[in-house]
């Protein structure tokens, strides 16, 4: 789908300097740009880049002055960054525009799907699923006995929904992630005797998950990520975890069974967590901690494994920096020590 440089600058509140007819279908780095392409300059480190790019428009702010010749039609707008995150979110909107169920796909007389819903090739709605309003189900997606689907929720190629899980509105779930699937409980002293998962998943309202997530099925009630929580790849939530509102954990976390970490967090990537924990509102973690107690104090920041405070673990560090130097003046005075006679001379 083609766009005009008038029709973007209509949408966006900006003026045209340049060809208002250009034409885009795509969108580029302004480094990287080509014919048929639009950009945006909003760093100034990138200033060099507007005066060789083949962009056909690049988006700038209205103060931008060009001090050599700009072949692209410029866009004029208050905030060029901005605008083109706004212009980003339209063009995404456009390509992931796809309704219909297609005949390779398999929905389940039981189920009951909402209007403008897309089901794609080898994708399987089972019984008495209920999909919402606008929900796009990719090629191979699973979607389980009982499970139910928000509006406006996407679910991209290969993701898997275990039976009687509970997805909302507005939520994004990329390939290869599975929910509901079995958390890990074995009774140890009864041979190591599998103990059955029969909760659920429940994922509020406004959730995104990375490819490549686990997220498990609680033993008895829910495994929940509440309103705006986000998952990078590769996240693993145990059984019977509660994440609140709008916390943030990047690649690779581990959260073992029934820890419930609090609103607003951010973890970096590699951080794992002990199970029956609690973490307090706001907490950050740094990137490969290890977390072995609850947090208790909302607002701090930690790392290291086992992690601390940040402040702790960074005087801690200097110590550690030193180590060597410190063994080696331990050593000295364990042989002089040993040679008190020698010691006295000197």
């Amino acid at each position: 789908m083609k766009f005009t440089a008038q029709q973007i600058a209509d949408t966006l509140k900006g003026t045209i300097e340049g060809n208002e007819n250009a034409e885009v279908s795509t969108v580029s780095k302004i480094e990287e740009g080509g014919p048929g392409s639009i950009s945006f300059l909003a760093n100034p480190k990138y200033t060099r880049f507007i005066y060789s790019t083949t962009a056909s428009i690049v988006i700038v702010n209205k103060d931008f002055e060009a001090t050599e010749d700009v072949q692209a039609t410029l866009i004029r707008v208050e905030n060029a960054e901005n605008a083109f995150a706004q212009l980003l979110e339209m063009y995404n909107q456009v390509k992931l525009a796809k309704s219909g169920v297609s005949e390779q796909a398999f929905v389940a007389q039981s189920a009951l799907v909402g209007a403008a819903v897309y089901v794609g090739e080898f994708a399987v709605v089972a019984e008495n699923a209920k999909i919402g309003k606008n929900v796009k189900i990719y090629p191979q997606v699973y979607v389980g006995e009982n499970v139910s689907i928000g509006d406006n929720t996407i679910l991209f190629a290969g993701v898997k929904i275990y039976s009687d899980c509970v997805i909302g509105n507005d939520c994004i779930i990329h390939s290869g992630t599975v929910i509901g699937s079995d958390g890990f409980r074995f009774a140890l002293q009864d041979g190591g005797k599998k103990i059955p998962q029969i909760g659920n998943v429940v994922l509020e309202d406004n959730v995104e998950l990375g490819s490549n997530c686990s997220i498990d099925r609680a033993t008895l009630g829910s495994t929940i990520l509440r309103e705006g929580v986000k998952l990078d790849n590769l996240v693993h939530i145990a059984h019977n975890v509660e994440i609140k509102e709008k916390s943030y954990l990047a690649a690779h976390n581990v959260v073992a069974g029934s820890t419930v970490i609090g609103k607003n967090c951010m973890f970096s990537g590699q951080v794992g967590i002990i199970d029956h924990l609690e973490i307090a509102d706001n907490t950050l973690i740094a990137a490969q901690s290890g977390v072995s107690k609850s947090i208790k104090k909302e607002g701090t920041a930690h790392m290291g494994s086992p992690s601390m405070d940040v402040m702790k673990y960074r005087k801690n560090y200097i110590h550690f920096r030193n180590l060597v130097s410190l063994v080696a003046k331990v050593d000295e005075l364990e042989k002089k020590l040993a040679d008190p006679v020698s010691s006295s001379d000197r």
